[in-house]
């Protein structure tokens, strides 16, 4: 920015405000810190803010640099002060030794930083929820909870102090050939006592957070779910409540859209997804609405082959997606409608939908819902080479051209004609003015890049 300044009268002005600024220098970024988004950093002499929250694991290598969906540069460079401590939040300070760890306790919302003893081996609580660890077991989620050493031993086990407990409602009246189940379904929050019946097993809801069963699979969490018995067999499947919602665009029309379009990407899981990013296709006015719905499915026809493809085509490229070199064995390659790829994205994707992508990076290829959600998280916050997200790129009226260089702006924009990238983006564009016709709305203007 620039100023208009008299050097006489604030020299002196200058001179403090010049100390202040090199006083509060950004810190530098460290591996094995939890940063809180907006949190902002400097690397390599540059700065950058954080966009959400994660943790910096050790060995990983997800600097700001190599990260854009974690991490966006500033445009600003701190001045060469001595490194501070960096801003994030610490474990608790030890005591008589190394560390001090408690004995990971059943109903306990532990705070972040916290090391537990669990089974004889220690977890670092790394992450967090609403409600701190969110009841959840160290070797339930490794989303929340990270293997750490601990040389100070095991503090006495504090006296829990559990969330209130909630009043029960009543699990219904079993009928007389044993119990009532009913199927297990995506985006319910069932009442405590509820039976389930998830692929084939029998689970109850045996502990309940701010919403019932939170949205949880029996199988994500134990701390909710627990296996049980159901001779009673299943009933009717309950129509989901607020788990989805109705999009601009109609299932026929969706059908018309994606005639052959491998079942497993369905018009419901799509609708479900929606609950994640309300403001999606739902922002502007019934046109841009429909302009916005039509530029998100051009994007997905063209990087699935028309919701064809599921996985990225290239096997040879799966192991490739790992930015540290080591990934546990884990892939994170191209999966879902928007082929979600890397596994700081797929970190960052489950961090925001509060799924644990990093440890189970196959859910987007496996649950259509959680595929479409990872789709409109990356719609909805990602902005890769240019200023805007898709989202803000429609709603705003910069045009369907900016959408494209937030996807793949990198490969197809600012390409030669006839090149491979710029075939690419005009297959965008065609399809983006197909949909629109669909939907009857007009396409607008700024359609390439």
């Amino acid at each position: 920015m620039n100023r208009t300044m008299k050097l006489a009268r604030n020299g002196l002005l200058c001179a403090v405000l010049g100390a202040s600024l090199y006083a509060i220098a950004a810190p530098a970024w460290q591996e094995g810190v939890t940063y809180t988004a907006g949190t902002v950093v400097t690397y390599n002499g540059k700065d950058y803010k954080a966009l959400v929250t994660h943790t910096a694991y050790v060995g990983t290598n997800w600097n700001p640099a190599s990260t854009p969906t974690l991490w966006a540069a500033t445009g600003g460079t701190s001045s060469p002060a001595p490194t501070p401590a960096p801003a994030a939040t610490p474990a608790p300070s030890p005591s008589g030794g190394s560390c001090s760890s408690t004995t990971w306790t059943r109903g306990v919302n532990y705070s972040l930083g916290t090391v537990v003893n669990y089974n004889g081996s220690y977890y670092k609580l790394v992450n967090t929820g609403s409600n701190g660890s969110d009841g959840t077991d160290p070797t339930i989620s490794t989303w929340y909870w990270q293997p750490t050493t601990c040389s100070g031993g095991t503090s006495p086990t504090p006296v829990p102090t559990p969330a209130p407990t909630p009043k029960p409602t009543p699990a219904p009246t079993p009928t007389p050939s044993g119990c009532s189940a009913t199927v297990w379904t995506r985006g319910v929050n069932y009442s405590l006592g509820t039976v389930v019946n998830y692929n084939g097993s029998y689970y109850k809801l045996v502990n309940t957070g701010s919403n019932g069963s939170d949205g949880t699979d029996p199988t994500i969490s134990t701390w909710y779910w627990q296996p049980t018995t159901c001779s009673g067999g299943t009933s009717p499947t309950p129509t989901p409540g607020t788990g989805g919602g109705s999009f601009i665009v109609s299932e026929a029309t969706f059908n018309q859209m994606f005639p052959n379009r491998n079942p497993f990407y369905t018009y419901q899981g799509l609708v479900t997804a929606l609950s994640a990013y309300p403001a999606f296709a739902n922002t502007g006015g019934t046109t841009v609405s429909k302009q916005e719905a039509a530029a998100f499915l051009a994007n997905v026809d063209q990087e699935t082959g028309a919701l064809q493809y599921i996985r990225e085509i290239n096997t040879n490229n799966w192991p490739l997606y790992c930015s540290s070199g080591n990934c546990g064995g884990k892939q994170y390659y191209g999966r879902g409608p928007m082929q979600l790829s890397w596994d700081y994205n797929y970190s960052a994707a489950g961090a925001a939908l509060g799924i644990d992508l990093l440890n189970n990076p196959d859910l987007v290829a496996t649950d259509s819902a959680i595929a479409w959600k990872t789709a409109i998280w990356y719609w909805m916050t990602q902005r890769g080479q240019t200023a805007r997200t898709p989202h803000d790129a429609m709603i705003s009226g910069a045009g369907f051209g900016e959408t494209i260089r937030a996807i793949n702006g990198g490969i197809e924009c600012n390409q030669a004609g006839g090149t491979l990238g710029n075939q690419e983006m005009n297959n965008r564009v065609n399809f983006y003015i197909t949909f629109t016709n669909l939907l009857g709305v007009t396409a607008g203007t700024n359609l390439g890049c």
